[in-house]
């Protein structure tokens, strides 16, 4: 009972984190911890930057509610599809932060070698296909994602990110947030030097002797490079680039 407390404890602490970054808003978001074959979850309907910990709710790995007097997330389908696909995952983190879940609404992924940290610690970010929110559907196209991936995009919704801690998992959601800002503004200044197929390989070399613990995702072909670390050019009209710079003017205020 004392390690569940601290774990609940753990999941409240987490969701003052991601509202107070404005990873979420109102009543959105949602996080979890694996504790053996049962779970403990964020509930329905309230606002993760308020949270106590007799809201936690606990569930077993099917989704039946076994304790706590609020509903589980809805949502929860999404967390239970990583618990059962990966045993090496025991938090899971999902939220809406902005740039990220913009590259969901552009059907982007982030799968460039832009940030030598990011290779070494999270790798790619895939975008999966758009699913009904808290529906099985949206279980369904994760599965595929789930075993190669530490975070997902989630197309016209948002991020998800899961760990072996609570504290992994919110790191995880961090980093690709701050990636995902930083490719924006690369956009914006027109500009994106990828990290060289041959740097890369160096950087592998690194995380290997280091043991950083990371997936390896050169055989899907990701992360992707030119050969050369040759960069890239956008085109964005007077009008677009005036609007890009004022979004992230609002967002830094």
């Amino acid at each position: 009972m004392r390690h569940e407390l601290l774990h609940k404890q753990q999941i409240v602490e987490v969701g003052q984190w991601i509202y107070q970054k404005g990873f979420v808003s109102a009543a959105d978001g949602n996080v979890s911890y694996r504790e053996g074959k049962e779970v403990l979850m964020t509930p329905k309907g309230l606002c993760k930057g308020r949270l106590t910990v007799e809201d936690i709710v606990k569930t077993d790995l099917q989704g039946n509610q076994l304790a706590g007097s609020r509903q589980p997330s809805g949502e929860i389908s999404m967390h239970l599809e990583v618990y059962n696909n990966r045993p090496d995952i025991n938090a899971v983190v999902h939220a809406h932060p902005t740039y990220a879940t913009g590259f969901a609404v552009a059907g982007l992924p982030i799968n460039k070698p832009t940030l030598s940290e990011v290779v070494l610690t999270l790798g790619c970010i895939p975008l999966a296909e758009y699913a009904t929110p808290t529906t099985p559907e949206l279980a369904a196209v994760l599965r595929d994602y789930i075993p190669h991936y530490n975070a997902i995009l989630l197309a016209n919704h948002g991020a998800l990110a899961y760990g072996e801690t609570l504290l992994e998992a919110y790191y995880r959601m961090e980093t690709l947030e701050h990636t995902a800002h930083i490719a924006t503004v690369t956009r914006i200044l027109g500009r994106e030097t990828v990290i060289s197929s041959e740097n890369l390989d160096k950087l592998f070399a690194v995380r290997e002797k280091y043991g950083i613990k990371a997936l390896d995702l050169r055989a899907l072909g990701c992360p992707t490079t030119g050969s050369d670390g040759s960069s890239e050019i956008y085109a964005v009209s007077k009008s677009e680039l005036i609007q890009l710079i004022q979004q992230i003017l609002e967002q830094t205020k």
